[in-house]
């Protein structure tokens, strides 16, 4: 121990950072697969229902359920151990530093020297996501026509899903590229308070992102369509102004389209807030429950139509206590707490990040000796230096966001859909195919959301009053 303790302090600086970050890296690799195979154990031996869930969920959906998130956990340990051996690989072989030069060539043949660094680094941000993207694709082909296919999920063609691809890899260019440009522009020109600007220009994005993303970049990728006049609309306005929502417009969205998954959220600030419904979540207007009009296939060929044999989606009662528990969100406060989370977070790394650009024994570590470029800082200290703290935050925020959802079901619950909300937890989970039994260490570290069980028990006395 104190002959490698003594090798280990004779390392260099940058050679001691760089084997710390891929000793790290693997570290939490194997935490991550530990739990992983904790909880492939008990999708292989739990394969009858249990005793306290006979009440809510038959034998058939047991089994489907168990068989969907076993597929699911021994594709990620595949993939997930694919993305660790491809990681050690670009920091062993020095495939930062290589992507560098290459984006320096590429810049410096279009006529942009190196005296261009924010140019070099747009060049090395875009070859960077195309070769992300590329490596990805693989996986995500398996995972959306072998996995969600076998499971009923998938209703992609191979046409609709390379378009799709296509899309959001144009999309996030044009949104990527401009603000990384502006940011380092920032941090050029910022002084010595460079991070409060930096910090305030992320602030400004992510706050105009989260209010143009449902009117003017989701409806890119799937079609947005006002939710029709009717009970469930009255239903819904009546909800909110019962509670001071500023609501002005409801959408359904036809996420059927590319997965029979469901989901619901609100989006906008101040007094513009939209409530968006996945079609797949409303009984009454899933497109997977009715019968393909005539000519259907025709208007829809790049989507497939399926049939299923029984209906999907929740009624109209159990709809408004799904989104009473959303609305439940916004009235307890926790949006604007996350935000505050998040911002507080952002100023802390910036400011972290002010600190230690100044230490070339980061840039050496990952071999940059020569320059020091701003971008590849901001990806060392971010991505490398601060993970053991990432870490950490995202179990915390785990932590907190669980107690979020118990605080949404019990507003939900004050709103008298106590009743509503257990049926529709079912319902969900059962259309999702979620598997309710999980290892407690896993569902600890990972469960954002309190396990069905857990949620339905709250709700239970409420449910017999």
């Amino acid at each position: 121990m104190a002959l490698s303790g003594d090798l280990w302090a004779e390392l260099p600086v940058e050679r001691r950072i760089f084997c710390s970050v891929l000793l790290f890296s693997w570290a939490v690799y194997l935490w991550e697969a530990f739990l992983a195979h904790r909880q492939r154990r008990v999708y292989r031996t739990t394969t009858h229902v249990p005793q306290e869930l006979g009440q809510i969920m038959d034998s058939e959906t047991f089994e489907k359920s168990r068989l969907y998130q076993l597929d699911k956990s021994t594709f990620s340990f595949w993939s997930g151990l694919y993305s660790e051996v491809e990681g050690t690989m670009i920091l062993l072989c020095g495939g930062i530093p290589f992507l560098w030069k290459l984006s320096g060539h590429i810049s410096g043949r279009a006529g942009f020297g190196p005296e261009y660094e924010i140019v070099q680094s747009l060049v090395f941000l875009l070859l960077a996501t195309l070769f992300s993207a590329l490596t990805g694709l693989p996986w995500s082909l398996y995972n959306t026509f072998v996995i969600e296919e076998k499971h009923g999920f998938n209703q992609q063609t191979l046409g609709f899903f390379f378009k799709d691809a296509i899309k959001k890899f144009v999309v996030t260019q044009c949104i990527l590229l401009p603000v990384t440009s502006l940011l380092l522009y920032i941090i050029k020109i910022g002084g010595d308070y460079f991070f409060i600007y930096a910090w305030l220009f992320t602030l400004v994005v992510s706050l105009v992102l989260v209010t143009i993303y449902a009117d003017y970049i989701a409806p890119l990728f799937d079609k947005f369509i006002p939710l029709p006049e009717g009970e469930l609309k009255q239903q819904i306005e009546t909800m909110a102004k019962s509670i001071d929502f500023p609501l002005t417009k409801v959408y359904v969205v036809e996420g059927s389209k590319r997965s029979s998954h469901s989901n619901a959220y609100f989006y906008g600030f101040f007094k513009n807030k939209r409530i968006v419904l996945f079609d797949t979540l409303l009984e009454d207007y899933s497109a997977l429950n009715k019968e393909p009009a005539e000519g259907e296939d025709a208007e829809n060929e790049e989507t497939k139509s399926k049939t299923k044999n029984k209906k999907q989606g929740c009624k109209n009662e159990e709809v408004l206590a799904v989104l009473g528990h959303e609305l439940g969100h916004w009235k307890l406060g926790h949006t604007v707490k996350n935000i505050i989370i998040s911002q507080m977070n952002s100023f802390l790394c910036f400011f972290l990040f002010a600190v230690l650009i100044g230490q070339k024994e980061l840039f050496a570590a990952f071999g940059f000796y020569d320059t020091q470029p701003t971008l590849i800082g901001l990806m060392i200290i971010f991505q490398f230096i601060f993970s053991p703290y990432n870490e950490v935050l995202s179990f915390c925020l785990t932590v907190l966001s669980r107690r979020f959802e118990f605080q949404a079901d019990a507003f939900a619950k004050e709103l008298g859909k106590a009743k509503d909300l257990y049926s529709a937890l079912i319902k969900l989970n059962k259309d999702n195919l979620g598997f309710p039994v999980s290892d407690w260490i896993f569902s600890m570290w990972h469960y954002s959301h309190p396990p069905l069980l857990e949620r339905l028990q709250a709700l239970k006395d409420a449910k017999q009053e």
